[in-house]
């Protein structure tokens, strides 16, 4: 499962020594998505509540004209749904699922920047000891005294895909 997991860290790279991403918090963690997949932030929308779907992607909103799933990823890593608060952003990205791709909003606590990290300062998750499942989880990166956390974003939304006839499969 390491090899994986490796794998799948080292796309995140394309073979470049550094990427650059969007950083931003989800229940106190810091998070990371690569900036060419960010579409646009977004202060709090009036949100559409899809019955039957699962919590994860429990509603829509209307992103310029389109109606797109609105995600909390941070039901996908086992977390408490979080509180908004004036600091809340949506994140919308742009994800390759399937054969098409796919607009879907994430819903995070803050935003904090754009920044670059370097493919030396990461690590694949441990295969011991992690409270989140590993495959959801791209890499960690060393900032400072603590680790950044790159999600799998492919692998969390295709997986709850699968899961639901009512994922996040039109956009």
């Amino acid at each position: 499962m390491n090899q994986h997991i490796a794998i799948k860290a080292g796309t995140i790279w394309n073979n470049n020594d550094d990427v650059e991403v969007l950083t931003f918090s989800l229940a106190g963690e810091t998070f990371a998505i690569e900036a060419v997949k960010v579409q646009e932030i977004l202060d709090l929308l009036p949100e559409t509540s899809v019955p039957g779907s699962l919590p994860f992607v429990g509603s829509v909103i209307n992103f310029r004209g389109k109606v797109i799933p609105l995600a909390d990823i941070r039901l996908a890593f086992g977390m408490e749904a979080g509180e908004k608060t004036i600091d809340s952003r949506i994140v919308v990205i742009e994800l390759p699922l399937g054969d098409e791709r796919t607009l879907i909003g994430i819903r995070t606590d803050r935003v904090f920047e754009v920044t670059t990290f370097s493919k030396s300062a990461s690590e694949a998750p441990p295969s011991v000891g992690m409270r989140w499942r590993a495959d959801y989880i791209d890499c960690l990166i060393k900032r400072e005294n603590q680790f950044v956390i790159l999600p799998n974003l492919a692998a969390i939304f295709s997986n709850h895909n699968s899961q639901s006839a009512t994922g996040p499969s039109h956009g």
